[in-house]
């Protein structure tokens, strides 16, 4: 009976202290997983900074597009001639920014002209120095791609080619100060085979809509 009494002790000893290896192996791993899950939290944290840190803030440039491209080889502003828009965007507020709509449908062959708003005194001519606040689409995204509105800095130049795209020269002769006025320009108006930046494609048809805030010689 002694002999079985100890070796009933012993066996209980050695379930104990194997019992008592596995709470501690359990421990160790659940130790573990909580230092791996830190880990993994703190490097996704980061990661996300860093590109959160390059990613852009906005969708919508506030470079002034007219500038960027000289007139075109063998395009004169002067034998551009403009049919009525057929389909314009909301005439809104002039002195606040427009709503551009692009139209449906495939864009039109020929440039178009709409006096959303119409100002007042002398009608723009070459050679004036002006200064506008725009915004510009596309055929190609229709939607903005380009505004001067956003930055608060209206776009400043001189009206004559060289500088500007021809469909610019064209289009905004005779416009007044206070007027706001949307054109459609094909390709061969504005940048023909090239793109000049994010959201213009080659051989793209654009759609400015223009607010004259001052005019002079």
């Amino acid at each position: 009976m002694a002999t079985t009494k100890r070796e009933r002790q012993k066996a209980a000893r050695r379930l104990k202290m194997e019992a008592m290896q596995r709470r501690a192996k359990r421990r160790q791993n659940t130790r573990r997983g909580i230092i791996v899950a830190v880990v993994a939290v703190l490097v996704l944290g980061t990661g996300a900074l860093l590109f959160a840190g390059k990613s852009p803030t906005t969708t919508t440039t506030t470079i002034a597009p007219t500038t960027t491209t000289t007139a075109a080889p063998g395009i004169n502003p002067a034998s551009i001639v403009f049919s009525p828009l057929t389909d314009p965007s909301p005439a809104g507020v002039w002195g606040k920014e427009p709503t551009l709509v692009v139209p449906p449908g495939a864009p039109p062959t020929k440039p178009e002209l709409a006096d959303l708003i119409t100002g007042t005194g002398p009608g723009a001519v070459d050679g004036d120095k002006f200064t506008v606040q725009y915004v510009l689409a596309t055929y190609s995204s229709r939607k903005v791609v380009q505004t001067s509105w956003t930055g608060g800095t209206p776009f400043s130049s001189t009206l004559e080619p060289g500088g500007l795209i021809p469909g610019w020269v064209a289009g905004m002769k005779g416009m007044k100060v206070g007027g706001r006025r949307e054109l459609i320009l094909p390709a061969v108006d504005g940048y023909q085979d090239t793109s000049p930046g994010p959201g213009i494609a080659k051989n793209d048809t654009l759609i400015f809509i223009i607010d004259l805030l001052k005019l002079s010689k």
